[in-house]
């Protein structure tokens, strides 16, 4: 099931963040990637030991993109967490 972000400006460049450590337990991440579909950027990603973070910028006016976060912890487990963010004029 996806989440939902607050909606987006087409020009804005935000941050936003996916916080696993409800489903971390005593784990941590050791790497996180993003699946951004075309049409929204991804300027630049980071993440700590439960957080992962994306920086967004443009998107089509209008549109809803779906992204995915990929992490792999510490334990050696994989999770995928797919998240929406629509693109609407402020």
């Amino acid at each position: 099931m996806a989440l939902e972000w607050p909606f987006k400006d087409p020009d804005e460049v935000l941050d936003y963040q996916l916080d696993w450590s409800g489903r971390l337990g005593e784990d941590q991440i050791a790497t996180s990637t993003w699946t951004v579909p075309t049409g929204i950027v991804k300027n630049s990603d980071t993440n700590t030991t439960t957080v992962s973070t994306i920086w967004l910028s443009s998107g089509t006016l209008n549109s809803a993109y779906e992204l995915v976060n990929r992490i792999t912890t510490t334990g050696g487990r994989t999770m995928d967490q797919t998240v929406r963010i629509r693109i609407r004029a402020k």
